[in-house]
């Protein structure tokens, strides 16, 4: 079996120990998925956009038509803010990386692009934050105070990426695409944030084995269905 992802940092496995630096998580994805002969091909990269993800995409289009499954794994960073700018000016107007009617656009070309090359996509939800600690983390070296008063509340940061993984299932449902759902299975842990890492947004090594988990048996279930 041989599938690729595209994705960003959380396709790409990376965490941040409470003690250190980012870093790829190390564990053994053959072992947890139950897929011995199980190829991945690992096109995620930090930082990355639906729109970067696209670039990307295209350039492997001749050889998306030679997988299982492409895999995609995307939405945090399009929702998220330059910090920096919040923090300078918090009554200003700020837009996220990929607006909502961009994200949606995007999202479209980019199923188009791999069916129209053979590939068979699979999209997942994304993993929820944990509001607090990605504050503190994304208000470092930053005016704390105007970012909290242009956002609100705290709480409105899990809101927002809510928002962003509510457009991914409806689009996924919208162009018949299958869906992968790892987010439920992070809210069903009372102590979810457990799971993630001390920024409030990378899960940590028991955050990625519960993704990997989930990602297998969903897959297996779709494929008895289908």
């Amino acid at each position: 079996m041989k599938i690729c992802i595209f994705g960003d940092s959380i396709g790409k496995g990376v965490q941040l120990p409470d003690e250190g630096h980012y870093e790829k998580v190390k564990l053994n994805i053959n072992e947890l998925t139950g897929q011995a002969d199980l190829v991945v091909d690992n096109y995620a990269a930090f930082g990355c956009t639906l729109t970067k993800a696209l670039s990307i995409i295209t350039n492997h289009a001749s050889e998306l038509a030679g997988y299982d499954n492409i895999f995609i794994e995307l939405g945090g960073n399009d929702c998220d803010f330059n910090w920096q700018e919040v923090s300078d000016a918090p009554n200003a107007e700020h837009k996220c990386k990929t607006p909502f009617g961009l994200f949606e656009e995007t999202f479209h070309k980019m199923i188009e692009v791999i069916r129209t090359n053979g590939g068979k996509p699979i999209v997942l939800t994304m993993p929820p934050l944990v509001a607090e600690r990605y504050f503190k983390w994304v208000s470092q070296g930053k005016q704390a105070a105007n970012i909290l008063k242009w956002l609100g509340s705290v709480t409105s940061i899990y809101r927002w990426q809510e928002m962003y993984n509510l457009k991914v299932v409806m689009l996924a449902k919208k162009l018949n695409v299958q869906l992968i759902d790892i987010r439920t299975s992070f809210l069903q842990n009372h102590h979810y944030e457990d799971l993630i890492s001390k920024d409030g947004i990378h899960p940590n090594e028991a955050g990625y084995h519960l993704i990997y988990k989930t990602a297998a048996e969903q897959y297996r279930t779709a494929a008895q269905l289908g």
